[in-house]
């Protein structure tokens, strides 16, 4: 699914930088069809035409560029004001409010971490709608960008140096951002999603996040947990080496939005993740297809 920054606004935060970027295109296309005119009027007017001698040296028309100086300090005034508007409603102050959600940008994938509710997970965003969230944004290792077009502003994620954003949504879907600051071979593939739900279903959702999910009961999900933990798998990931792996099997998609999250998908990326995702610091284990099976039995029990 395409990410649009000019899809429909779902948030008055987005619906108020979308409202300030269509009046400045519109005032940008009457300047440009104004400017285009009157050099179009001038260059059949003041054409030369046979006989006509060099024109006589103008010096300077001192009250029209005072009009052109008056008109151009008027368009900043013009687009200045409504900027300030969209700035206040955009970025509210937090005063000394703690933030909901710690997002921390990773090569190439996303860390999402819910402080005040014990909750942490990769590569998606749950919040209930009509509810703003305040995000903090980090990042692990070079500049990412955080960008969810119909839902909030981009904001840069540099190293050491945290920034906060506000994330709400009006209705309840699925809204789908992106990095929008190049970082590396993967940068295409560091999508996020933000999951915007009725606060029933965020509830039951935050209820699911802090139980720990069942242990494995079949043979090969047994054998599979004994794998995760022989292979060292546990030294990365939730570690903040690689994404928390915990409710794994209720994630809409694997390697941050590269391919739908079902069996056969983490089948294929098990067996050869560089592959798949070249740069990613996930190795190749050089499995076999059979405790490929069994690390897939035992992954789809995270629930």
């Amino acid at each position: 699914m395409p990410i649009s920054p000019f899809g429909n606004p779902a948030s008055p935060q987005a619906a108020a930088t979308a409202q300030l970027f269509r009046f400045v295109l519109a005032l940008g296309a009457a300047v440009f069809a104004i400017v285009a005119g009157i050099i179009i009027v001038a260059a059949i007017r003041f054409r030369h035409r046979p006989g006509q001698g060099d024109p006589a040296p103008d010096t300077g028309r001192p009250g029209i560029e005072v009009v052109w100086v008056g008109a151009a300090a008027l368009l900043l005034l013009v687009i200045f004001v409504p900027t300030v508007s969209t700035m206040r409603a955009v970025d509210p102050p937090a005063d000394r409010r703690l933030p909901d959600l710690v997002v921390t940008g990773h090569q190439w994938w996303w860390e999402v971490g819910y402080p005040g509710l014990g909750i942490l997970t990769a590569n998606e965003i749950h919040l209930p709608v009509r509810r703003m969230f305040l995000v903090h944004l980090q990042s692990a290792d070079v500049i990412h960008d955080f960008w969810i077009p119909s839902l909030t502003r981009k904001m840069d994620m540099t190293p050491g140096h945290a920034t906060d954003v506000w994330l709400e949504a009006d209705q309840p879907g699925v809204y789908l951002g992106a990095c929008a600051e190049f970082c590396g071979v993967q940068h295409a593939w560091m999508r996020i999603r933000v999951i915007a739900e009725p606060e029933e279903a965020f509830a039951a959702w935050q209820q699911q996040q802090r139980q720990a999910p069942s242990p494995p009961r079949t043979p090969d999900a047994v054998v599979g947990a004994s794998l995760y933990h022989e292979d060292t798998c546990a030294n990365c990931h939730g570690t903040g080496i690689g994404p928390d792996l915990n409710h794994l099997a209720g994630r809409d998609t694997l390697a941050a939005g590269l391919m739908p999250n079902t069996p056969a998908d983490l089948a294929r990326w098990l067996k050869d993740p560089q592959a798949v995702k070249p740069g990613s610091l996930m190795p190749d284990f050089h499995l076999s297809d059979a405790d490929i099976q069994k690390l897939v039995a035992y992954l789809e029990t995270l629930r």
